[in-house]
């Protein structure tokens, strides 16, 4: 892959990928996908790094998948992968990352480039930033979340407003609606959203994790197994490094030092 077509800088244990495509819009293309998958693989063994932060170079979150090369995997040979099979893959590691992911909304976001800012934790936006299903628009059918995780995400008529109309709602207006937690200045974003992960990274990556895992998984649970689900994961908690570490922190009145284990 000759093309830094993926940023990648690590400060202050907050990795920031960069979608690197802002001629095309951030478009998601199978060496994006690649250079992604990398950096996750490493970035899941690393443990000077505790958060993720994912935005766009350019006017850009993401417009979504590089319909040239979508077209081009319909001549995949049997078995092989295509753009959707290695576009659900990567998603699908980023939706279940151990570590705390936030998505940065710089610009147009829209179609799959929707499907991945909902694979986040988090989704901070610029005010100036657009949201938008847009796959009607073009008669195509999403393939990564679109119509199943959105309407898990915002209240069911916003999510058909969205998936039947193609059009494109603000930050602001989708800030109200649930699915982003905080609207900045344009000018102010990156500085806002490192100041959030730097706050998150201070937190028990091994406490992080675990409450990850349990919210994650309520969704599909009911009530008494989600709360079961948590029971578990407490017993197992209290038995780190870090549990210890908080509680003598709070009885000493001094910041704790976490290690992750």
């Amino acid at each position: 892959m000759n093309e830094d077509v993926l940023l990648y800088e690590v400060t202050d244990s907050v990795a920031c990928l960069t979608l690197n495509r802002p001629n095309a819009m951030n478009s998601l293309n199978l060496a994006m996908l690649a250079q992604l998958d990398r950096r996750l693989t490493e970035i899941a063994v690393d443990d000077e790094v505790r958060v993720v932060v994912l935005t766009g170079k350019g006017a850009a979150f993401c417009a979504g998948a590089d319909l040239k090369e979508v077209l081009a995997g319909g001549t995949a040979a049997p078995g092989e992968a295509d753009f959707l099979d290695r576009a659900n893959f990567v998603f699908g590691r980023l939706r279940n990352f151990a570590k705390p992911v936030i998505a940065a909304l710089n610009g147009v976001t829209m179609a799959g480039g929707l499907e991945l800012a909902m694979c986040a934790d988090l989704v901070v936006a610029a005010e100036s930033a657009t949201i938008a299903d847009a796959h009607a628009n073009f008669g195509v059918y999403p393939g990564a979340g679109g119509a199943a995780v959105l309407p898990r995400l915002v209240p069911l008529n916003v999510a058909m407003y969205l998936l039947l109309t193609g059009k494109s709602l603000s930050s602001t207006e989708m800030k109200a609606h649930g699915l982003v937690c905080e609207v900045h200045h344009d000018a102010g974003l990156s500085d806002a959203v490192q100041k959030l992960a730097k706050h998150i990274a201070r937190k028990s990556p091994v406490a992080l994790r675990r409450m990850k895992e349990v919210a994650r998984a309520s969704a599909d649970k009911t009530r008494d197994d989600a709360l079961l689900h948590e029971q578990v994961m407490l017993r197992q908690h209290m038995r780190t490094f870090d549990f210890h570490e908080g509680l003598q922190a709070f009885s000493e009145k001094r910041a704790p030092q976490f290690k992750g284990r």
